[in-house]
C-alpha cells in the first residue's frame, strides 16, 4: 500500500502565488564574468587603435624594459583585481581577496623608483612637466569605462555583500586595464613618464569607484 504524498495537506494559497511566479535562473560562474571582462578589454584596444593608433614599436622590439614592466605590473594589478571583483557576484564562505592586495604592492614599486629617480636630478619635479602626462592619465581612465561597465553589469547579476569594496576593486580593475590599453598607443617609455603617469589613473579610479559605485552595485 503506498501513501499519496498530497494527501492530507493543507493549501496554502500565498505559498502557491509565490511558486508560481519563480523562474529558474542562470548559474553565475566565474569563467563567464572574466570573458566579459576579456571582452571589454579587447574592445577598448580596438577603439584605442581605431582612435589613436597603436604603436608599432612595442610589438617590433623598440619598447624599453621599463614599457614592459610597467605595463606587464598594470596588467597583473588588473587582472588581480577584476578576477576578485567577478569573484564578489556570488559571495561564499571563506571569500578572501588578498590577490589584489599583493598586486597593489607589487605594482607600486615602479612609482615609487620613478619618483626616487627624481630625487637625483637638479629638477626633481621635470617629471611632472612632462607636456604628455596629463593626456596619457586622462585618456587611460577613458579607456576604462568599457572594462568598469562590463563590471558593473556583472556584479548587478549577483549579490556582492559589500559594495564599497566592489566599488574599489571595479575602480582599480578598470583604470589599471584601461590604462594598459591606451599605453599600448604611447611611445614615451621613460621610467618617469610610465611610473608617473601610466599609473596615476590606478588611485583616481579606485576613489572614484569607491565613492561613486556602490549605490549601482547595492540590491
Amino acid at each position: 500500500m503506498t501513501m499519496n504524498p498530497e494527501r492530507g495537506r493543507v493549501p496554502n494559497p500565498l505559498i502557491d502565488q509565490l511558486t508560481q511566479e519563480l523562474e529558474p535562473v542562470r548559474a553565475i560562474r566565474l569563467r563567464d564574468g572574466l570573458a566579459l571582462v576579456a571582452l571589454a578589454m579587447v574592445g577598448t584596444v580596438l577603439a584605442v587603435e581605431f582612435i589613436d593608433g597603436l604603436w608599432r614599436g612595442a610589438f617590433a622590439g623598440e619598447a624599453s624594459a621599463f614599457f614592459v614592466i610597467g605595463n606587464g605590473l598594470l596588467l597583473v594589478l588588473g587582472l588581480a583585481a577584476a578576477t576578485s571583483a567577478v569573484g564578489m557576484a556570488s559571495p561564499r564562505v571563506g571569500n578572501r581577496h588578498e590577490g589584489p592586495k599583493w598586486a597593489m604592492a607589487m605594482a607600486a614599486v615602479l612609482p615609487a623608483g620613478a619618483l626616487l629617480s627624481l630625487l637625483g636630478h637638479d629638477h626633481p619635479a621635470s617629471g611632472f612637466d612632462d607636456p604628455y602626462g596629463l593626456e596619457c592619465m586622462t585618456k587611460g581612465l577613458i579607456a576604462s569605462l568599457l572594462v568598469t561597465g562590463s563590471l558593473v553589469v556583472w556584479l548587478r547579476r549577483g549579490a556582492p555583500v559589500s559594495a564599497s569594496a566592489a566599488g574599489l576593486l571595479v575602480g582599480t580593475a578598470a583604470a589599471s586595464l584601461g590604462s594598459v590599453a591606451y599605453g599600448l598607443a604611447c611611445p614615451i617609455d621613460t621610467v618617469a613618464h610610465i611610473g608617473i603617469w601610466h599609473f596615476a589613473p590606478v588611485p583616481i579610479g579606485a576613489l572614484i569607484g569607491r565613492l561613486a559605485l556602490p549605490p549601482l552595485l547595492r540590491w
